[in-house]
């Protein structure tokens, strides 16, 4: 393996993201770095900046690019991501793509991987995902009816998130295609795009991930 392997993971909201990037890294011994997980930390500790946050993930809307873009440079240089890390949530933005760029230099992005996955299929995986408030544990509306609201792996309140509402839900996506989509080109111009199904069993996305990486060479 390089000495850095560091990956992007695109898709939609809900098109599994966050999903493989935990299975990717037990298998790579990377980091997964998910910005959402870093803004929704600060949420909880209450913080000035965890409270400006709030609004902004209430609303559907995207954290602006320079608070990003601090918060990911400050988590690379954390000694866990000296190998590289798996970056999902970022870039979201071509200012975000190329912060990123400056920020790596030589160590840059050995490969984008862009999980294809259908608006109306995102949707309904959205408005049915409920979250464990403490560890994170994610669940559908139909499991959670037969826990009672309480997460099996902690305890805590599993709810639904504001972001995972319906009009939160198509303003997020509606951001998607507006400010990502672009980075979809941005990467095949440098010849590090790769699509993959997401509409597939996990296993089947895991799969498919590993040998676009394998095929670049990277693993």
């Amino acid at each position: 393996m390089p000495a850095r392997l560091n990956l992007v993971i695109l898709g939609k909201q809900g098109a599994g993201k966050g999903t493989q990037c935990k299975r990717l890294a037990s298998i790579y011994a990377l980091p997964h770095v998910s910005t959402g997980d870093i803004l929704r930390a600060a949420v909880k500790a209450g913080t000035p900046l965890g409270r400006e946050v709030a609004s902004v993930l209430e609303a559907g809307a995207l954290v602006s690019d320079d608070l990003v873009i601090k918060l990911v440079e400050e988590r690379l240089e954390e000694p866990d991501a000296r190998k590289g890390a798996l970056l999902d949530g970022f870039p979201r933005t071509l200012a975000q793509a190329e912060a990123l760029e400056r920020l790596l230099g030589g160590d840059g992005i050995k490969l984008c991987i862009d999980l294809e996955v259908p608006t109306g299929l995102v949707t309904e995986r959205l408005s049915s995902r409920r979250v464990c408030q403490e560890c994170g544990a994610i669940y559908r509306d139909s499991d959670i009816e037969a826990i009672s609201g309480t997460c099996e792996k902690c305890g805590g309140d599993v709810i639904q998130r504001a972001d995972d509402r319906p009009e939160a839900i198509r303003q997020r996506l509606e951001a998607y295609e507006r400010d990502t989509e672009p980075l979809l080109a941005f990467y095949e111009s440098r010849g590090l795009l790769a699509s993959v199904n997401g509409d597939q069993s996990p296993d089947d996305v895991t799969d498919a991930i590993q040998a676009a990486v394998s095929a670049r060479g990277l693993a």
